[in-house]
């Protein structure tokens, strides 16, 4: 399989000032493993949209795949309970 290159929405540096640095860790690193499999178990399509959720503790990350183009775009992190808003 054929490895993705990852890319960030600017917004989601903003996200990152609001996590804890130990919990950041715990994401960057899940993130990072989207190039390498962009959809792990666990992963679920958002309902409705061409996004999907992967959960990394209390926090979730909201993607996007571009399989034409091997592109993951990240679009938000976040708490569960503010990430969907």
């Amino acid at each position: 399989m054929a490895e993705y290159k990852v890319f960030f929405k600017k917004s989601v540096w903003k996200d990152f000032e609001s996590i804890p640095k130990s919990n950041l860790k715990k994401i960057l690193k899940a993130i990072e493993s989207l190039g390498k499999d962009p959809r792990p178990p666990g992963c679920r399509k958002l309902s409705g949209q061409e996004r999907y959720r992967f959960r990394q503790g209390r926090y979730r990350i909201i993607y996007s795949i571009q399989d034409d183009e091997l592109t993951v775009w990240v679009v938000k992190v976040g708490h569960r309970k503010d990430v969907y808003r």
